[in-house]
């Protein structure tokens, strides 16, 4: 077979891939939407659990201990591993929260804003050289949450803490040395220890819905597989294709969210939430411009520009 055409099959792959796992994710406010009177806590406890064992099977199908092995070997230099554990879940549970209390249009925001923070960040933390054109995408950003500030009275916090901790995660995921896998298992094993413990204190206290029926009880265990999923097939996607390419895709997930909220959740739209989200796009549409821009001009960044954490 050419090795053209083999290199054209594979990046057809991964954009399958790609595809599916942002429409994955961005059609996961329907899955949460369904654990209705069960509390986001509950639902982040079970989605560590299971997630957990789902992993455990999974490393061992592809028999992939050993780096696993190697980083709990050495629990002093695990510290990243578990800032980046409490960041996710903290991102996890303020979004299963923003799906119960119907404020997708808030998750959606914060999703498209991440991109934006992530540049913002490798710019105050890593000393980053920002573009011009992303220099005004990350004003008009702010410009975006200063409106709804003004004309709301009220800060979009749940968009700017799903930015923040997902931006902070994916600052903190770089300066790990583990593969996208083996990076879950450990992130979700050091939780484990919390979420056993909080669903022993839910089940003395009567309060969980585990084994309260037999369709919530499905949910819940699922609810770890399921989230699994979508990380899985980024794998696929992220080893075919090039960053910028995944970059595109990235921004299936929030637009998807965002005609959720709109069309089957109903969620209403005011004149200053429209009015943030066309800045934001604005500002995603010059950040892309700037970031494919730089990727054809330079020979030594075939991939694009920063890498894109895994989103989970």
């Amino acid at each position: 077979m050419p090795l053209q055409s083999l290199s054209d099959r594979e990046a057809a792959r991964g954009v399958g891939f790609g595809l599916a796992a942002y429409v994955m994710w961005g059609c996961f406010p329907l899955f949460f939407a369904l654990f209705d009177g069960v509390p986001a806590f509950e639902v982040l406890i079970h989605r560590i659990i299971w997630s957990c064992l789902f992993l455990v099977g999974l490393v061992t199908l592809l028999k992939r201990w050993g780096p696993i092995r190697k980083a709990l070997a050495e629990p002093r230099r695990l510290g990243r591993v578990l800032g980046c554990a409490v960041l996710i879940a903290i991102n996890w549970g303020l979004y299963i929260y923003a799906v119960e209390t119907r404020q997708v249009f808030q998750a959606s925001l914060g999703y498209f804003l991440t991109p934006l923070v992530n540049v913002a960040l490798g710019m105050l933390v890593l000393r980053e050289a920002m573009a011009g054109l992303q220099r005004v995408a990350v004003v008009l950003a702010g410009v975006a949450i200063a409106i709804q500030l003004l004309l709301l009275g009220e800060l979009p916090w749940i968009s700017l803490t799903l930015a923040l901790s997902f931006g902070t995660y994916g600052l903190l995921r770089k300066q790990v040395p583990l593969d996208g896998l083996s990076g879950l298992f450990v992130e979700t094993l050091l939780l484990l220890p919390l979420g056993l413990m909080a669903l022993a204190w839910l089940s003395a206290a009567e309060l969980s819905h585990f084994l309260g029926g037999p369709r919530i009880t499905l949910l819940l265990v699922a609810s770890g597989v399921i989230t699994a999923l979508p990380l899985l097939a980024f794998a696929g996607a992220a080893r075919r294709l090039r960053l910028a390419t995944l970059g595109f895709l990235m921004y299936l997930n929030p637009t998807i969210q965002f005609f959720i909220a709109l069309l089957v959740f109903r969620e209403p739209l005011s004149s200053a939430q429209l009015a943030t989200f066309l800045l934001i796009w604005t500002s995603l549409a010059l950040y892309s411009w700037s970031a494919w821009n730089t990727r054809t001009r330079s020979p030594l960044a075939p991939g694009g520009t920063a890498p894109i954490p895994e989103q989970r």
